[in-house]
């Protein structure tokens, strides 16, 4: 019997064409399509391909999926399923699309991102819902690129070369012809620019902006980290230019239009390392015993004037970021540490809120303007401390160690290496702090959440390695300064805000935790034995106090104070005000520190605007500026968190012998993350580098537990792990486990 011949396919035939049709109308569906341009859209030119076009769109008129809106010319029919969002591609490469309004995020599947990149603005199509009411659907058009610039590590070979971009949930490399990628060198961390993605390309092409050095060393990685959030470490020649001819001097004329306070007993206390001193406080006992406690703040917006060059570099930058071993200041250093700081010793112009306060810490009379005040001493937070924890009123006397570097303050006599701080400032400071212990336990009383985490600090050497860790924790001096910036802030915002009619202005805003988010950290805390009472706002508030009360010294506590801030909302600066939940405020705004934060200076030019009986300002203008001002805050805050990992492993190179004892601070289907109990420095133990046994995740009980031993790793045990990997260019700790603690 001869063999049957298969019959062959046609080859002309277009395979999904409907859907293909589909796409292209979709993506451009204000625009009406010809069998022409669909036919070129495709890459077909034949009679045959044309003709199958032309009977497909026939096709899908009769179904109602597309129109014909003049002869010959289609459009996709006009669908409720177009909606516009952000592209939230994760680190594991899901895509899904935000979108205000919708209950539930849309599903893009790689296929259907069409060159959208994460935090893009997009317009998606939704085409599908699975079981489970999950959407699916297709990005149609990009809208706005979130970023075009990138940080990378650029490979070449003889005739062009791809940057490898890391950080940005990136899918793809970025091509770069030869003759873009300038002084580049193969390996070299660079700057790159995306300047287009041609239709049928799997990559976009770029060019290289800038070179910043070898991935590893220090300068390349910290510039890295400044260039991938678009954060300047220059300031424009024209910017500094402008800055230094600036009159910053102290003239009489300009004296006369403000409140003299330059013989009231005015002081600062900040870091001992700071170099800018935006805020001091002044203290006068008055006749009838009351005190007049008065916040002294640079004033700003008397140099940084609207419509400048100056001021547009301010508001671009929006805030000071602080990197481990670097600050990147929102002013030039004219400003930042000159005219604007308030320096001890020297006359400054000052914007200030005067408070007559009586024995009760309770506000008697305010007073809200203009300043010129003379600072006759600079603290340290560890000097003030001193003052408190030595609680007397007649001076304190202290020994300088021979590399103490710190600013001896006014009113203070100085023999050998012993000091005594006048019996004046002694006694201001130590009332202060009694007021201000007052004032916090009102504000807890009051529903107030008390953070007070750890900070992770870095001694380092001339060349900013790091030769040791130690942790900042906020004492009674900080509190104590914190406390009357918080009574500024809130007093000038209740002086704006309840004024009638409104006035725009800028609040510094905090909404209430979302339920979701209160309930997974009574899960996790649950593990280490804590519980909370969520009935309402107040026992909320309450609970989250004593638990935040309860971890203080614990094993568990970083971990727990991170989960519990994360747990928050995130403050944010708008015209709408809701108050701030966190602080228990009805009215809240930033007025105490201009040469670092933009909203400050704003707060400054608006409050002044009514002290001198104008109409408000437009509130659309701000609330875009209170927008921007808000994402910079955000962008600096993750480098700054990006800094400080770059540091911790850089620290854990150098001890890779070494066993320590950590916390489980997560754990996943991927690997358990341990917390260094000594040093905070957190990494990953894979679950495929666990060799006793095979580990499955158990994500009801946070653990992972061997199928032979039943050996359990779970949150917050201890456990001994060594440094296997240090990766500085992915900010990444791998650990070896070693076993639980008390084995």
């Amino acid at each position: 019997m001869p063999k049957r011949k298969k019959r062959r396919k046609n080859k002309s035939t277009i395979q999904g064409l409907a859907l293909s049709i589909l796409t292209i109308l979709r993506k451009e569906h204000s625009k009406p399509f010809n069998y022409k341009q669909i036919a070129a859209k495709l890459g077909v030119d034949d009679a045959s391909s044309r003709n199958q076009i032309i009977k497909k769109l026939k096709a899908l008129q009769l179904k109602g999926e597309i129109q014909e809106l003049e002869r010959g010319k289609y459009i996709i029919t006009p669908s409720k399923n177009y909606h516009t969002g952000t592209m939230d591609i994760t680190s594991r490469g899901r895509g899904f699309v935000i979108v205000d309004g919708l209950e539930d995020d849309i599903k893009i599947s790689n296929k259907n991102l069409n060159k959208a990149l994460n935090k893009d603005t997009v317009e998606v199509y939704v085409f599908s819902r699975k079981r489970g009411g999950r959407m699916e659907g297709e990005v149609t058009k990009i809208i706005e690129r979130k970023r075009t610039e990138f940080v990378g590590t650029i490979q070449i070979s003889d005739k062009f070369a791809f940057v490898e971009c890391q950080g940005y949930n990136m899918y793809t490399d970025i091509f770069v012809p030869k003759s873009k990628i300038g002084e580049a060198q193969d390996g070299d961390r660079v700057l790159v620019r995306m300047d287009g993605w041609e239709s049928n390309s799997d990559s976009p092409i770029g060019s290289v902006l800038k070179v910043l050095g070898k991935p590893g060393e220090h300068n390349t990685e910290i510039h890295s980290i400044l260039a991938q959030y678009g954060l300047p470490y220059e300031f424009p020649h024209e910017v500094e230019t402008f800055s230094n001819e600036l009159d910053t001097s102290i003239r009489d004329e300009e004296i006369k239009k403000r409140r003299d306070m330059r013989k009231t007993l005015t002081f600062t206390i900040d870091p001992k390392d700071a170099k800018d001193f935006d805020d001091a406080l002044s203290f006068e006992v008055l006749e009838n015993g009351n005190y007049e406690i008065g916040i002294h703040i640079a004033d700003v917006s008397h140099y940084v004037k609207p419509g400048t060059v100056l001021d547009d570099e301010a508001y671009e930058r929006a805030t000071s970021v602080y990197l481990v071993d670097r600050v990147v200041p929102m002013l030039p250093e004219v400003l930042s540490n000159n005219a604007c700081s308030l320096r001890p010793h020297e006359e400054k112009y000052t914007f200030s809120a005067v408070f007559e306060v009586n024995n009760k810490a309770e506000v008697v009379k305010k007073w809200f303007g203009r300043t010129v005040t003379y600072s006759d001493a600079r603290f340290a937070y560890e000097e003030a401390q001193e003052i408190i924890e030595k609680n007397t009123g007649q001076g304190v006397s202290k020994t300088l160690d021979d590399k103490d570097s710190r600013t001896i303050p006014a009113n203070i006599s100085l023999t050998g290496k012993e000091y005594q701080v006048d019996k004046p400032i002694a006694e201001a400071i130590l009332e202060l702090d009694r007021l201000a212990k007052i004032l916090r336990k009102k504000r807890m009383h009051a529903g107030a959440i008390s953070f007070d985490k750890v900070e992770v600090k870095f001694i380092l050497d001339e060349k900013n390695n790091p030769e040791g860790v130690y942790f900042k924790e906020s004492k009674d001096a900080n509190k104590l300064i914190e406390e009357f910036m918080l009574l500024a802030n809130r007093s000038v915002a209740e002086y704006i805000g309840k004024q009638n009619p409104k006035k725009t202005f800028v609040y510094r805003v905090h909404d209430e935790p979302d339920d979701e988010k209160i309930a997974a950290l009574e899960n996790i805390i649950r593990q280490f034995g804590y519980k909370m009472d969520t009935r309402d706002r107040k026992t909320t508030a309450a609970s989250m106090n004593k638990l935040l009360k309860d971890v203080h010294g614990k094993k568990e506590q970083n971990m727990i104070d991170t989960i519990a801030i994360r747990t928050m909302s995130k403050a944010q600066y708008t015209v709408h005000n809701i108050g701030h939940y966190g602080l228990a405020f009805d009215y809240y705004t930033h007025f105490t520190s201009p040469i670092r934060r933009y909203p400050d200076v704003m707060v400054h030019r608006l409050l002044q605007r009514y002290l001198d009986k104008k109409e408000s300002a437009k509130e659309d203008a701000y609330e875009d500026n209170c927008k921007h001002s808000t994402e910079m805050e955000i962008l600096a805050t993750n480098a700054e968190r990006d800094s400080i990992k770059y540091m911790q492993v850089k620290y854990m190179q150098d001890h890779k012998d070494e066993e320590f004892v950590g916390v489980i601070s997560g754990v996943t289907e991927w690997g358990i993350y341990v917390e260094i109990i000594k040093n905070k420095c957190e990494g990953m133990v894979r679950l495929q580098d666990l060799t006793d046994d095979h580990y499955e995740f158990d994500k009801e009980n946070y653990a992972v537990v061997g199928q032979k031993t039943k050996n359990a790793y779970v949150l917050g045990d201890e456990v001994r792990v060594q440094v296997k990997n240090a990766d500085l260019v992915k900010k990444h700790l791998d650990f070896t486990m070693l076993g639980h603690a008390n084995v």
